[in-house]
């Protein structure tokens, strides 16, 4: 691989990476910046799921002060989190890749509205029951769930991630996102765990990928912080449906 397609690698990271804090997104940029210098589809969302570890990892060490008092909730999750994110890349070894394509498209709409309503929803929840859906059976499911999305698939699961931890976590929008970004290393972990043994993985890419991704988490969160609350949640539904609807013209056409 040439230096200069190491170079964009790293650059394409420290993007995908702050755009992962910021609008859950990151795959957007890695996993194209991976086909472009020439690794094939499936070599290359292998490798993207590797390196999107580093994200998680500079996310949560940028965002200290929003995970402060989120550490048994988080210890709770990470099992759901592992589970999930090894049976998703289970997955998409054994499974053709045309199943979650077909669903994916919903599954994204769906999360970005879900995102959009999430305050009323929980403030109508908060007035009949006095709190939070909190840490329930079907609640961590849901999370179960999204982190299966993430091992198999990935874009814009962390829509789906945030939607899900926001029934369980009654914090500010900026808390959830923090523990959704450290959470997601979590379930990227355990799918890449699962591709380091069965899957084709290009270390070459995964270094300078890894190392972008790093530097774009552990600056997203101060970016994330000058960024109101409702503004971030329009930004990251209305991107949410934009990836919905591209993948929805690229599968059901």
């Amino acid at each position: 691989m040439p230096p200069e397609a190491l170079v964009a690698l790293f650059l394409a990271g420290v993007a995908a990476g702050t755009v992962s804090v910021l609008v859950s997104l990151a795959s957007l940029i890695s996993y194209p910046a991976l086909l472009a210098v020439g690794l094939p589809p499936v070599t290359a969302n292998v490798t993207n799921t590797i390196s999107l570890v580093a994200t998680g990892i500079g996310a949560g060490i940028g965002s200290r002060r929003e995970l402060v008092g989120q550490r048994p909730v988080i210890a709770r999750l990470a099992l759901a989190g592992v589970v999930g994110g090894a049976s998703g890349a289970l997955l998409l070894l054994v499974l053709p890749e045309r199943v979650f394509e077909v669903i994916a498209p919903l599954l994204i709409a769906g999360a970005s509205v879900l995102l959009l309503v999430q305050p009323r929803l929980k403030a109508r929840n908060a007035a009949r029951a006095g709190q939070a859906a909190g840490m329930r059976p079907a609640t961590v499911a849901t999370y179960g769930a999204t982190a299966v999305y993430t091992g198999y698939f990935g874009a814009a699961g962390g829509i789906l991630a945030f939607v899900a931890l926001s029934r369980i976590i009654d914090r500010p929008f900026h808390d959830v996102n923090a523990a959704k970004n450290l959470l997601a290393a979590v379930s990227n972990g355990a799918a890449a765990v699962v591709f380091l043994l069965l899957g084709p993985v290009h270390w070459l890419a995964v270094v300078p990928l890894a190392a972008g991704l790093f530097m774009g988490g552990l600056i997203g969160p101060a970016i994330a912080r000058r960024v109101p609350a409702p503004v971030l949640r329009v930004v990251v539904a209305a991107c949410g449906l934009g990836v919905a609807a591209v993948l929805a013209w690229n599968t059901y056409r």
